[in-house]
């Protein structure tokens, strides 16, 4: 089932539910699915929107979320925290598991032993292996603060 399909399930789920916070959550992503078609559709590279469109939607709503979520705890709004951490866990539900810290470092630096890299100047070449061999289960904001420290070893 496409990754479209799915969401819609889970909203008619919600309804059926009455559950507020999952309604409203997935309301926020099918509008936010229907602006990306409305996108794809115009312009002169007219596409139709796949599941990687969605994931790299799903991508960049999670490191809104939690860029809010970061703020809100530093002012102490937990009304507001509750409502960005629903939002999250929902969106995150659609997304491949993150890699931990430890894994993370282990693949870059096998990466970065098998390119040969030694110097900060490399990590172009590194960057974009790591994204062509691991790109849905890497953050990659993490990602490059890890190779720097290698790197400037």
């Amino acid at each position: 089932m496409s990754l479209r399909k799915t969401i819609e399930t889970e909203y008619k789920n919600a309804l059926k539910s009455k559950d507020k916070s999952k309604i409203s959550t997935y309301r926020l992503i099918l509008s936010s699915i229907k602006d990306l078609d409305i996108l794809n559709r115009s312009g002169p590279n007219k596409k139709d929107t796949d599941d990687n469109d969605i994931k790299k939607l799903f991508k960049k709503m999670v490191k809104q979320r939690s860029e809010s979520i970061e703020i809100y705890k530093k002012n102490n709004r937990t009304d507001l925290l509750q409502v960005e951490q629903n939002e999250y866990d929902i969106l995150s539900s659609f997304l491949p598991k993150q890699l931990d810290d430890e894994a993370t470092k282990k693949i870059c630096e096998e990466i970065i032993s098998k390119l040969g890299a030694n110097s900060i100047k490399d990590m172009g070449k590194v960057m974009g292996e790591l994204k062509k061999q691991n790109a849905d289960e890497i953050n990659f904001s993490k990602a490059g603060v890890l190779i720097r420290q290698i790197l400037n070893k």
